[in-house]
């Protein structure tokens, strides 16, 4: 039966600007590996399950889109009679896809019912090669962000091409030194043509193209097979011995006769197979006498794929998707949104993608595509969710996170909250990061006049500087730390401090007192360790076991008790309540120790005021970790308070009209982000049709404060539920995990999450050592 729709579909094949989900569900992690398959929408390249969720038909439904090609991939079996050869180090063959999986594929139309169109149908056929060619969604953002790090240098940028001349096509064919016919690499400067170095994944390569730049002097190549009509391609520089890119590939190329448009890419770029060969690398999951880990399986106990340097967000996910309050938001299912038209690009649903890959134990099995045999020792661990579109999305306009660098996990979990909390929620459900904001109350009391002032701030998470002692040590020997008990890291934070300060009440330079202690609790506290030392005034991360127990613990201590009824606050006049604090007097042997670093005075004085003014040291860390920050040199007014004072402060008002955002909406773009620069801009392209008009029930009751975030209820007791530990000597490098207390069967264990591996763990030693990001839950 001839189906109507192919004629009439009109379908063209997907660009390169175009994203092809042909890997998993974009509203499930149901995948092409899965016995039905996914359809892929040959209109707009959506993929949709085909299983009992049926997103795909429901796409096809809500879009009229009712052509699809159907992808299935099975593992091919293969018969060995001796053990596979290990891999040297020097080894460059390498299994591909195509060696491990065989890939079926039928075009279909959901709405007539026919499984098996006509692919060889012109309409039809065209569009699917590209489909299968085209890189998937995961591999384009991987590509696309690798090739964000590459930038031009001055041998292209000065490039000196000898005269035009036509290069035959049949000269384009081979080496000119041998007769490899692929890894071919031109000079553009003179357009000799030489194969490459050998490459892994078994491409071949005598290093001619080197050969030749080290004997004329000609350092900038390009790779045939890689160019594209749309201009890009490998252009690789042996001068600097670098990946580059050359913004006049198209005029260079054309010196030699060869058009941009007339050419097909036919061999994977370097940046391909570069992460191709990031994602081989294993860990060893066996205790200290070598026995292997036992991997987990079940609800809660789902790995996530690392994708090249993700580890930092799996184990911040991983502890998120732990919390209750995330559990109930996101784990209601991936029924499809009204309303959204493209899954992929919608936080909503991606946030309840993850919960229910993680949640539902439905992905979490052993790899089938690992086989245990007496040649093979190794523990089955599961393949693990391939967080792709979820990691693009929470880093798209992002500096940091829309890249493949390592970043740092607190980071990523302070941007997280941000995005969840500016997001649009559906009627009837709450924020759920609600459930770890709490208040935090400071006491500054003059030394002189011993007038007070009270303020409070709402945060999120607490950051606890923990102390460092180095133990003796040997020489030549890593320098080792004392270990230091939570407790004394809590004291440190709520200890009373003397600040240099200029009283607004009494005028006194005698400074204040200042003491920080919760006003109310949250739900799950999370706790940032700092173990940073400098060095040669470089931060260096370091590690020192932090002593937490494991059992319950009280915080009533740490609750202030607010103001008494014998201290005399300070007068509330229009000179004090435009501060909100008194004026604010930098230590004047620490600002001068920063400026004569380099630090510019404005940064300097920000960096004490933030730091707590106490020594050049802590300033200097704060000046590290806000370097990139967008208003880092706008003069700040440091006696007022940032949260009710940001959102009129005329010079963050004047930035934002400097970019073309001005009027109410700026305005209540700074107030919607706490005097925020950097993230009134996010809120305003977020809301392009928020016109600025104050909420009505806000103008209706102006005086009426939001309710206080946490609880002041006692007792206060938290328990350790989850933390992400991290190995390496900077926070954005190295490498992350989380360990999680899970029900196992009928008791409680610690859970390690190693990127896609889940395993129970007994020794708990190396978590306490390696602990950066703590998150404690009330019981």
């Amino acid at each position: 039966m001839a189906c109507p729709h192919v004629s009439s579909a009109n379908l063209s094949k997907p660009t390169p600007s175009d994203s092809v989900y042909r890997e998993d569900c974009t509203q499930c992690f149901d995948s092409i590996d899965d016995p039905a398959g996914l359809d892929v929408c040959l209109k707009c390249f959506n993929g949709g399950c085909i299983g009992d969720r049926k997103h795909a038909k429901l796409h096809s439904t809500a879009r009229g889109h009712p052509l699809v090609l159907n992808i299935r991939r099975t593992r091919k079996v293969i018969e060995r009679d001796e053990p596979p050869l290990k891999m040297s180090k020097l080894a460059i063959a390498a299994e591909t896809e195509a060696d491990r999986y065989e890939t079926k594929t039928t075009v279909k139309c959901l709405e007539c019912g026919i499984d098996d169109l006509d692919r060889e149908d012109s309409a039809i056929a065209p569009v699917v090669d590209s489909v299968m060619k085209a890189n998937t969604f995961s591999r384009k953002e991987e590509v696309k962000a690798w090739e964000q790090e590459m930038t031009s240098c001055e041998h292209i940028l000065m490039l000196q091409q000898e005269p035009p001349k036509q290069i035959e096509s049949q000269d384009l064919g081979h080496c000119s030194k041998c007769d490899l016919k692929e890894n071919l690499w031109l000079c553009l400067q003179c357009g000799a043509l030489g194969c490459g170095r050998a490459q892994f994944g078994g491409v071949g390569g005598n290093s001619h193209a080197l050969a030749h730049s080290q004997e004329i002097g000609h350092g900038v190549a390009v790779k045939l097979g890689s160019i594209t009509p749309e201009g890009t391609a490998d252009v690789y520089c042996y001068t600097c011995d670098e990946e580059r890119v050359d913004e006049e590939l198209g005029t260079h190329l054309a010196n030699w006769g060869i058009i941009l448009s007339e050419r097909q890419k036919t061999e994977k770029s370097l940046t391909e197979m570069q992460i191709e060969q990031n994602l081989r690398w294993e860990f060893s999951m066996t205790t200290e006498d070598g026995k292997e880990l036992t991997p987990q399986f079940g609800p809660g106990l789902t790995g996530l794929k690392n994708l090249g340097n993700s580890c930092y967000l799996a184990s911040i996910v991983q502890c998120l998707f732990d919390i209750p309050a995330f559990q109930e938001r996101y784990g209601v299912g991936v029924e499809p949104l009204p309303g959204v038209l493209d899954p992929a690009q919608d936080l909503e649903t991606q946030l309840r993608k993850i919960a229910d890959g993680l949640l539902s134990g439905r992905y979490s099995k052993p790899d089938s595509d690992v086989a245990v045999s007496g040649h093979s020792p190794e523990v089955p661990h599961q393949k693990g969710l391939q967080p792709s579109m979820f990691k693009h999305l929470i880093g798209r306009g992002h500096a940091e996170f829309s890249t493949m660098r390592q970043q740092d996990a607190f980071e990523l979990l302070q941007h997280l909250i941000k995005l969840i909390t500016r997001s649009q929620h559906p009627s009837g459900l709450s924020d759920p990061t609600q459930s770890m904001r709490f208040v935090l109350e400071q006491r500054l009391q003059c030394l002189n006049c011993k007038k007070v002032r009270y303020s409070s701030n709402e945060q999120d998470s607490i950051f606890i500087d923990v102390p460092l002692e180095k133990l003796p040590a040997e020489e030549g020997e890593e320098p080792k730390y004392k270990p230091v008990t939570l407790k004394e890291c809590l004291d440190n934070l709520t200890a009373t401090e003397t600040v240099e300060l200029t009283c607004a009440a009494c005028s006194s330079k005698d400074g204040f007192s200042k003491r920080t202690l919760f006003k109310t609790f949250p739900d799950v506290l999370v706790v940032n360790a700092r173990k940073m030392a400098v060095v040669n005034w470089v931060p260096v991360k370091v590690d020192v076991p932090v002593l937490v127990d494991v059992e319950p613990f009280a915080l009533d201590s740490y609750l202030s008790k607010g103001q008494h009824p014998d201290e005399e606050s300070m007068p509330e006049d229009e000179a004090v309540a435009a501060s909100n604090v008194p004026a604010f007097v930098p230590n004047a042997e620490a600002l001068a120790m920063l400026e004569g670093m380099g630090f510019p005075r404005v940064r300097c004085e920000k960096a004490l005021h933030a730091s707590g003014n106490t020594d050049a040291n802590s300033a200097m860390e704060w000046l590290f970790a806000h370097m990139d920050d967008p208003d880092i040199d706008v003069p700040a007014s440091l006696g007022g308070d940032s949260g009710s004072a940001g959102a009129t402060d005329p010079d963050k008002l004047a930035m934002l009209e400097a970019m073309g955002l001005s009027g109410p909406r700026a305005v209540k773009a700074l107030k919607e982000t706490n005097g925020d620069v950097e993230r009134a801009i996010e809120w305003l392209f977020s809301h392009p049709d928020d016109d600025g008009a104050v909420e009505a029930e806000e103008a209706a009751a102006p005086g009426v404060d939001k309710k206080e975030a946490g609880s002041a209820e006692l007792p206060a007791n938290f328990q350790l539920q989850s933390i992400v530990c991290h190995k390496g000597t900077s926070i954005h490098a190295g490498h992350y995990v989380a360990f999680i207390r899970k029900k196992l069967s009928d008791q409680t264990s610690w859970v390690l999450f190693n990127d896609e591996k889940v395993v129970k763990v007994e020794d708990v030693e190396e978590m306490k050592k390696f602990a950066y990001v703590y998150f404690f839950k009330r019981v």
